[in-house]
């Protein structure tokens, strides 16, 4: 199982924050480092306030140099599909190869109403994603000129460039949706992820996605399947109390939903993640100026799930 750092800056960081997090991920040896792609923060005062995803993740395309970088979830109504598309191959090109796309409908309406950002009803904000999906998936796809009439986004004989310097950035979706979350996996994704979820919920959704995979005879081992939770590991049930309480929460509460506890329990609970096939954890990192929690997990951690 592969671990990879996820970070919340809409719950305040700055720039270098950020930098701190991934070079220190990258020297630790995670498989990647994702942040979230929101404008408001969620119960703090988010400062110094938000930053863009891809405008953060293109400077870290320039300040790292190995790891890998992603979104999860960039908001398919924060950008139209074509500018997006451009944006990711832009920063992929800018750190040779090395990002992923992760991409949702959206859902925080009070981010869209504070910052002038059109909040659509469900049913057309899952029309507005799978445009999204359609057209920035084949726009990096197409030899020639590309064309696609969508629902809301139409493209006309668009010379689909730039390409990304990968042949195709990973495709990230995730979610609890039972029919068109798992259907537009099948069609468009590379990898599918179950955000704060327990082992039951995991093992039913990640049934639908393979069953929508297998309904349009895609090999349903073809997606990379994960889960993100909550990172909260202690190397005595103090350090754990210190941990959790510098991010507000209970550490009991963390054991229940998170990934959290000694390094034994931690190893314990993502090997039973990994047997029903989730592949890759996401580590929500809260607070991001503990920088011996990354040191702590992957000493203790990482040493003990397969990679």
């Amino acid at each position: 199982m592969e671990l990879r750092i996820f970070t919340e800056p809409q719950q305040g960081a700055t720039y270098d924050d950020l930098l701190k997090v991934a070079l220190k991920a990258e020297e630790l040896g995670f498989g990647a480092f994702f942040r979230s792609d929101h404008y408001l923060s969620m119960g703090t005062d988010g400062l110094p306030g938000p930053s863009d995803a891809w405008i953060t993740l293109a400077g870290l395309a320039r300040d790292t140099t190995t790891i890998r970088l992603g979104t999860m979830m960039t908001s398919a109504t924060f950008r139209h599909p074509g500018p997006l598309a451009i944006s990711v191959a832009n920063v992929d090109a800018m750190s040779g190869g090395r990002v992923e796309l992760g991409i949702g409908a959206g859902w925080y309406e009070a981010e869209h109403t504070k910052y002038g950002i059109p909040f659509p009803s469900v049913g057309e904000r899952f029309d507005r994603f799978e445009d999204n999906l359609a057209i920035i998936t084949g726009l990096w796809a197409a030899e020639g000129s590309f064309s696609h009439e969508g629902h809301h986004y139409s493209v006309t004989d668009s010379p689909a460039l730039p390409k990304p310097t990968q042949t195709k950035p990973p495709v990230l979706i995730g979610g609890l949706g039972k029919k068109r979350t798992p259907a537009l996996t099948a069609r468009y994704a590379d990898e599918f992820n179950l955000p704060f979820v327990d082992e039951a919920t995991t093992e039913a959704q990640f049934a639908r996605v393979r069953a929508a995979c297998e309904a349009i005879e895609r090999d349903p081992d073809d997606l990379v399947y994960s889960n993100a939770l909550v990172l909260c590991v202690g190397r005595d049930e103090a350090e754990l109390e210190r941990r959790a309480a510098a991010i507000g929460r209970d550490k009991d509460e963390l054991r229940e939903n998170g990934l959290a506890g000694t390094p034994e329990e931690v190893v314990a609970k993502a090997k039973r993640y990994a047997a029903l096939g989730s592949q890759r954890l996401y580590l929500q990192v809260l607070d991001l100026a503990d920088l011996d929690h990354l040191d702590l997990v992957a000493a203790d951690v990482l040493p003990h799930l397969d990679r």
